[in-house]
């Protein structure tokens, strides 16, 4: 991995991880067609680390009203964490294996992305047309835990799924929106303990430091800093399209990138690393 190459994966990270658009999707998208082999899945992480920064910069607040009393929402971030850890726990390696060796990435990310922009475009068809919301309840926050085991398919976003879920649910766009990102700290948080300490037993990070010598560490250094810059303008952004339940032209975008996935599988660019 070359410096500049970590630059623009790092804002790819920032401004995709909030936006209904799947991050993960759009980091495989790029790492295939720059041929990016080296950091693997611990890279990744780092990114999302990065953004990890932006939520806990916008929501502190809230970070810190889930310790108080009656710890209620505490109790529904713990409730709604639960499937995507199982799901991310004994699928990671098969995941992981999925974004750098899997030879028909391109159909697959296609596929992905068609489904979450069907899921977008079908949530603002049903919002649009809804008076009455719930406030935040088991109701709403299991959908959106179910929703984010899913999410950790490369191409099925995170953030648009947890919120189509609790929308679809009945939730209100605000406690929804807001939930959503909480949702992705003990995720993010876990994602990373577990990687590194992966990485660290089976010696894959020492061997890519080994290998790559600075360059890697400018290479995360600049990835965690800047998905973290660009992290907060795609939170600032996304609160105000969830506001207006305006999904249709992100529904659209990843229709075309759907299409360029396939075009460019077919054309072989997406082949195995």
């Amino acid at each position: 991995m070359e410096i500049w190459q970590a630059i623009v994966l790092g804002f790819v990270q920032g401004l995709t991880e909030f936006l209904p658009v799947s991050s993960s999707g759009h980091l495989v998208f790029f790492q295939r067609i720059f041929g990016v082999e080296e950091g693997g899945l611990f890279f990744n992480i780092i990114l999302h680390l990065g953004t990890l920064v932006a939520v806990c910069a916008v929501f502190w607040k809230d970070i810190i009203g889930l310790f108080k009393k009656p710890f209620k929402n505490l109790g529904f971030l713990v409730l709604a964490s639960i499937p995507a850890a199982i799901v991310g726990f004994l699928l990671e390696d098969i995941i992981d294996e999925m974004g750098q060796s899997f030879a028909y990435i391109g159909v697959l990310l296609a596929v992905f992305f068609t489904i979450t922009a069907s899921v977008l475009f079908a949530t603002e068809m049903v919002v649009k047309r809804r008076e009455n919301t719930l406030p935040l309840c088991w109701r709403t926050v299991i959908p959106m835990g179910l929703a984010q085991a899913v999410a950790v398919l490369p191409g099925i976003s995170r953030s648009g799924s947890t919120i189509c879920a609790g929308s679809l649910a009945g939730g209100s766009a605000d406690e929804v929106a807001k939930f959503s990102f909480l949702m992705s700290i003990p995720v993010i948080l876990g994602s990373f303990a577990f990687s590194l300490l992966k990485g660290l037993i089976n010696g894959e990070i020492q061997e890519d430091f080994a290998t790559n010598g600075s360059v890697y560490g400018w290479c995360i250094a600049l990835g965690f800093i800047i998905s973290a810059l660009v992290g907060l303008f795609a939170v600032k952004v996304m609160l105000k399209v969830i506001k207006k339940a305006n999904y249709k032209w992100f529904s659209l975008y990843l229709v075309l990138l759907a299409i360029t996935c396939v075009v460019l599988q077919c054309c072989g660019l997406f082949g195995v690393n």
